[in-house]
């Protein structure tokens, strides 16, 4: 562009400073969005590629395939002494195990214990993952003494001083002294693996498990050199699970037991069980709302520079009376167009860039902008963008002869071609619009209701004490804080259990045979709880009884697994295991060589996530339940949480100080289960409150174009008779038509993508035709709104100065 090209861009915008400003302002704005959401999508689909060599490391997963089991779905842990056993089997394999990682174990210096992400990992460990060192070589972990440690662990306890042959007592399964022998830098924040320090694993394993097929105690690693060596030796994991699981499995283990290889990248975004889709469905839909933002903002660009394009006719004809040829109109019009795009660009960039400091703050992100991507590709897109807008109004307006519009009344408006490309474009972005409108109203509806719904407990006044199952806690010492913490006044009730709201890092389930019915039966969780576990709840008895201390046979502790145990079951066990209703259940036998009678039926409790299927579950009864392998203290109380909270923290610090202490409120357990959807709905709302934004400012923009083309023709009407309010119907009908239209296609869209997210929860709601109806009428009332002013003042407007109007 020459500089009389540029100084006629920069007259046009200053002419029209308001039309400028909502033309640029809103494609910069669908730039912003499109960088940060896009941004976002990146970073999730980027974890461990940090790693060297991450292309050739997968995840040995554990999944589970038995008839009606809870469990069911991909694991990304194994048992323990599955790489062991892999090793015998397949000589030269290459692999290592993490056990443990955040909060994995306990920095005891000076008397008081730390929680801190310690792994224990293989000597072999480097060999599969070469993670970053400082000082130091991953060789070190071969001998069992040594430990490596990370550059902000190192800093924390050794300051300035070399931590090379310094020494920190660590426990995990027992208390014993590690020397410092390497640093590694810290992990980033685009990786699921939390640690801060790296012990051996012991040479002998830590517990009863670790060679019985069906546990899962850590996560096995393997690599290989090509994909195809991967999947060559996953055609051999089959006969490998029928061969060494026979024992604990019976025959054909495999058909119920499966070892798959998952790609390390791609563990992020398939996490455990049925959960696997929800997290790379909301980072689809993400993804999808920043290009579709930047979709509407491009076509309400385009739609915009074509539409006033236009009311530059009489200019270009005096350019071309003034010698200019139709090549150098084409080449001005596409100039100017890809220089407002650059300045849209560069403002998008600049917003993005002021944004990022707030949505990494929001969701715990670490995004920043890769300029060396970025910046190319804003080039292009700079260059897309201004080909579209440009080239329909260069085209159109060179090709007119300078005589007729100099000589006509009216500008050319491209005709009824022209006008239909607009409304086409209107139904497209507005489509769009309503579409987010619909999508977001139904996020926000189900993360309310997750939030609010029945989890067949009370979830207000509870508190959760998850530090009596670390594996340094006695029962002796679990059964003295428990009697202290009943001593408080504001605690009613405490209760043991091996699991609790939120979880407690133990699962189990076993097949319940059924009488009179061939097979193993189907699958149940099965619980440990101790007295007033149900009471300290506040769970609803649907029939029967729970278990009583004057019971003396309700106690299953100890007890030989051919006599008979008293369980009591849930709602959602009493259909899985064949009975008519809770009162049908009452009384009955089930279990096989395994007997146990039912006595009661509570309704279901909701510990997990509200992704997850509510389980058919049933509870056994300790009556020292401390003695579980996983004890879990839930306390019932009164008045203030952190005032109770602060009294529970004072008992096992006094009683128990070698453990660090580590109690939740039930809300503050459940949260975590919320927080990932809570953002992917805020930045949908934002994306998508933005994208309709963008639409009304191209609405306006259309509104005022098209008043400005019928000046003279509401002079007419109103001179044979039409009032301000038929002028008024007039302009607002012809915009609402294409905004009606949309609903086409914003409804189809709507549903199939809102009914594929709420596929991803088991407690969901209704696809309500509210939804649609409600966004329609919203996006209606906007596009009133927005085109009211313009058309009440062309109404009002004198006819006299309408028809002397240019």
């Amino acid at each position: 562009m020459n500089r009389f090209a540029l100084l006629s861009l920069y007259r046009s915008l200053t002419r029209h400073k308001l039309y400028a400003a909502l033309n640029v302002g809103g494609l910069a704005v669908g730039i912003a969005v499109f960088l940060v959401l896009g941004l976002y999508a990146r970073f999730e689909t980027s974890y461990e590629k940090w790693l060297p060599r991450h292309a050739g490391i997968y995840v040995v997963q554990t999944v589970w395939n038995m008839p009606k089991s809870p469990f069911n779905g991909a694991y990304p842990y194994t048992m323990g002494g599955l790489l062991e056993q892999m090793r015998e089997d397949f000589p030269g394999v290459v692999g290592t195990r993490i056990r443990g990682g955040r909060n994995g174990g306990t920095v005891i210096r000076g008397g008081v214990a730390v929680p801190a992400d310690v792994a224990q990992v293989d000597p072999q460990f480097f060999e599969v993952f070469d993670l970053p060192m400082v000082r130091g070589s991953g060789t070190a972990l071969r001998q069992p003494a040594n430990m490596l440690i990370s550059e902000t662990l190192a800093r924390q306890y050794f300051g300035t001083s070399d931590p090379i042959g310094q020494t920190l007592t660590i426990a995990v399964d027992k208390t014993a002294n590690y020397r410092v022998a390497g640093v590694f830098r810290d992990m980033p924040k685009n990786s699921d693996f939390k640690i801060s320090l790296l012990l051996p694993l012991p040479s002998t394993p830590p517990s009863r498990q670790w060679f019985h097929w069906g546990s899962t105690s850590l996560q096995t690693f393997l690599r290989f050199d090509t994909p195809q060596a991967a999947r060559a030796f996953e055609q051999k994991l089959p006969s490998f699970v029928d061969r060494r699981a026979l024992a604990d499995m019976g025959k054909e283990a495999s058909k119920v037991h499966q070892l798959k290889l998952l790609p390390l990248t791609r563990m992020h975004l398939e996490p455990a069980g049925s959960a696997s889709a929800s997290a790379k469905i909301t980072v689809i839909t993400l993804g999808i709302v920043g290009l579709l933002t930047l979709l509407v903002a491009i076509v309400n660009y385009v739609n915009l520079a074509t539409a006033r394009a236009n009311l530059r006719a009489r200019e270009v004809a005096m350019r071309k009376v003034l010698g200019a040829d139709r090549l150098a109109l084409v080449r001005q019009f596409l100039g100017e167009a890809m220089f407002t795009v650059g300045i849209a660009a560069l403002i998008g960039l600049i917003l993005a860039e002021l944004s990022l400091p707030l949505v990494n703050a929001a969701g715990g992100l670490s995004l920043t902008i890769p300029y060396a991507l970025v910046v190319p590709a804003l080039v292009v897109l700079t260059l897309i963008v201004g080909l579209l807008a440009g080239f329909y109004p260069a085209l159109l307006l060179s090709r007119f002869p300078a005589d007729s519009v100099l000589a006509s009344a009216r500008s050319p408006g491209g005709g009824r071609v022209g006008t239909r490309v607009r409304e086409g474009l209107v139904v497209l972005q507005f489509g769009l619009a309503i579409a987010f409108m619909v999508g977001t109203g139904v996020l926000v509806a189900q993360t309310r209701h997750v939030r609010q719904s029945d989890l067949g407990f009370r979830r207000d006044g509870l508190m959760v004490l998850l530090s009596t199952r670390d594996n340094l806690v006695s029962s002796a010492q679990t059964r003295a804080v428990v009697s202290a913490i009943r001593e408080l006044p504001s605690v009613r009730t405490v209760a043991i259990g091996n699991n609790a709201v939120g979880g407690s890092g133990e699962d189990n389930a076993d097949n319940v045979p059924l009488p009179g019915v061939a097979g193993d039966g189907p699958s149940l969780r099965w619980i440990v709880t101790g007295p007033d576990f149900f009471k300290a709840y506040g769970t609803r008895l649907l029939a029967g009884r729970v278990f009583e201390d004057a019971h003396r046979e309700d106690d299953s502790l100890g007890r030989n697994a051919s006599k008979v145990v008293n369980i009591v079951i849930n709602r959602r066990a009493v259909s899985t295991l064949g009975f008519r209703s809770p009162e049908d259940a009452v009384g009955k036998t089930v279990g096989g060589s395994r007997p146990r009678t039912i006595i009661g039926v509570v309704e279901d409790m909701r510990f997990f996530s509200p992704r997850e299927p509510t389980s058919a579950s049933y509870y056994i009864y300790y009556r020292e339940a401390e003695r579980a392998s996983t004890a879990v203290a839930s306390i019932r109380f009164t008045g203030n949480p952190r005032a109770t909270m602060d009294a529970v923290r004072t008992i096992w610090q006094r009683t128990v100080p070698q453990v660090p202490f580590e109690a939740q409120t039930a809300d503050t357990q459940l949260t975590k289960f919320y927080e990932a959807d809570d953002r992917a709905t805020r930045l949908f709302a934002i994306g998508a409150g933005l994208a309709v934004l963008i639409g009304c400012v191209g609405l306006w923009g259309l509104a005022s174009y098209n008043t400005q083309m019928r000046i003279k023709e509401i002079g007419i009407r109103k001179t044979l008779g039409a009032s301000s309010g038929d002028i008024a119907r007039l302009l607002v009908g012809q915009f609402l038509r294409p905004v009606l239209l949309a609903n086409l296609l914003a409804w189809p869209l709507a549903f199939v993508a809102m009914r594929t997210w709420l596929t991803g929860f088991d407690d969901r709601i209704a696809l309500s035709p509210l939804f649609f109806i409600g966004g329609s009428l919203l996006a209606t009332v906007i596009a009133v709104l927005t085109v009211l002013g313009q058309s009440l003042r062309a109404s009002r407007a004198a006819p006299a100065w309408a028809l002397r109007h240019e």
